[in-house]
């Protein structure tokens, strides 16, 4: 992560060091990653032949209840209003706090807090963001003004063909300011993109109503992608439940746009971790086309590349099976635990350092701590191979209960070469950059 030129959040997003300082053999963890792909893909081989994941039919009601409580109009609306608030806090921070990310905590409440915080928070309660995102709540206050009321008309239907590419395109963007931008931490900066963001989604929901967020924000698709593997989710009849997370990861809408998303978090996670190595810093350095065209061409590299195997993979595995429906879309699910796994390993030791430190700075306190790890190198460094290795063994689970659901038993396992090929190369390049 290179957000700027000073302060806390020049903090290297993975918390070790270069590979002659590595704590961790390089030969033991790509055998190890190799090894628990290989058995994974040969056990399910053998022992799974038919599709066990059901999707949103599964799970087990929650007390009635607590169902009740989590969707009572008062929670509901208490949540939005937090979500506002710390929206308002943030934009306060940036219009009247100094322009230093060392003493003020929006670019921490932008970048840790809310990006990386999204990760454990959707996990853990699923898709949090739809009940925070304060513009959804703007979007519902500016429909009660008196000139709205007086001028009523029914929302535009979404073209279908749209489906997630607006989300893609804002998570590219956000990603884009984060690792490209000239001075991302800058409040100016910061407070013209959120300004711009803000006003070009609001403008569209009043075009096309509240259904707009759902697929266009950037974070609600963020956060809904991540809650396809929490333990909280919806049946298909409408009832909280606790599921295997594997069902709700089955149950990912296959819409336009998915791969794109997904894409682009592998991609940028990838890049984020390669950019701040002395290779590519000098790289940096001494373009001709300076800083910000420079890195904006790595950036879009990554994600071109992650999504250039992906298609490739696609492609052969139609070779190998013969036609199938949505070819693209069809594995894109799989590639959701990998997401996860690099996230994890690359923003774990930003989130537990510069989450507490941008908690501290908002409550006014002077001379903030410094970020201190709770785990030492040795440890970190096995947290995120395992995250990575754990990510892609999880991809290849998914994929595979896909596969034997779409291919008749005789091609459900060829058709799954190429998707093992797949999550190697992704699994040696994430752990490759770990142990840059």
């Amino acid at each position: 992560m290179v957000p700027g030129p000073a302060g806390p959040l020049t903090t290297l997003a993975h918390g070790i060091g270069s590979q002659h300082d590595l704590p961790i053999s390089p030969f033991y963890a790509f055998a190890g990653a190799f090894a628990a792909l290989f058995l994974s893909f040969l056990a399910l081989g053998l022992l799974w032949s038919s599709s066990r994941f059901r999707g949103e039919r599964s799970g087990l009601a929650l007390p009635a209840g607590l169902e009740r409580v989590a969707d009572a109009p008062a929670t509901r609306t208490a949540l939005r209003g937090l979500g506002l608030a710390a929206a308002l806090a943030v934009l306060l921070h940036l219009l009247l706090g100094p322009d230093d990310p060392a003493r003020n905590p929006a670019p921490g409440a932008v970048y840790v807090l809310l990006w990386v915080g999204l990760v454990p928070a959707s996990l853990l309660l699923g898709p949090v963001w739809r009940l925070l995102n304060p513009l959804r709540t703007l979007h519902r206050l500016c429909r009660r003004l008196p000139r709205a009321r007086l001028r009523p008309h029914a929302p535009a239907p979404l073209p279908a063909r749209l489906g997630q590419w607006p989300a893609a395109a804002g998570l590219f963007g956000f990603t884009w300011l984060e690792l490209a931008a000239p001075d991302p931490a800058s409040t100016t900066t910061l407070l013209s993109a959120l300004v711009l963001y803000a006003a070009v989604h609001l403008a569209f929901a009043a075009h096309y109503g509240e259904r707009w967020f759902a697929d266009a924000d950037a974070f609600e698709a963020y956060s809904c992608l991540l809650a396809r593997l929490s333990p909280l989710g919806r049946r298909s009849d409408g009832r909280l439940v606790l599921r295997n997370p594997f069902h709700g990861l089955d149950a990912t809408p296959e819409r336009p746009g998915l791969v794109a998303t997904v894409c682009v978090l592998l991609g940028s996670t990838a890049y984020d971790g390669y950019c701040d190595t002395p290779s590519w810093i000098n790289t940096l350095q001494t373009s001709p086309l300076g800083r910000t065209p420079t890195a904006t061409l790595g950036l879009l590299t990554a994600i071109a590349l992650i999504a250039t195997l992906y298609c490739l993979c696609a492609a052969a595995t139609r070779l190998v099976c013969g036609p199938y429906p949505g070819p693209l879309t069809a594995f894109a699910h799989s590639l959701v635990p990998i997401a996860l796994g690099y996230l994890v390993a690359h923003y774990f030791s930003l989130l537990v350092t510069e989450g507490p430190r941008t908690v501290t700075i908002a409550l006014g306190t002077d001379n903030a701590p410094g970020p201190l790890s709770p785990l030492g190198p040795g440890s970190l460094a096995a947290l995120q191979v395992i995250a990575v290795v754990t990510g892609h063994v999880l991809g290849v689970i998914a994929a595979h209960d896909r596969s034997v659901r779409l291919f008749p038993p005789a091609r459900a396992v060829a058709g799954q070469l190429p998707l093992l090929a797949l999550m190697i190369t992704y699994t040696v390049g994430g752990i490759g950059l770990l142990l840059k």
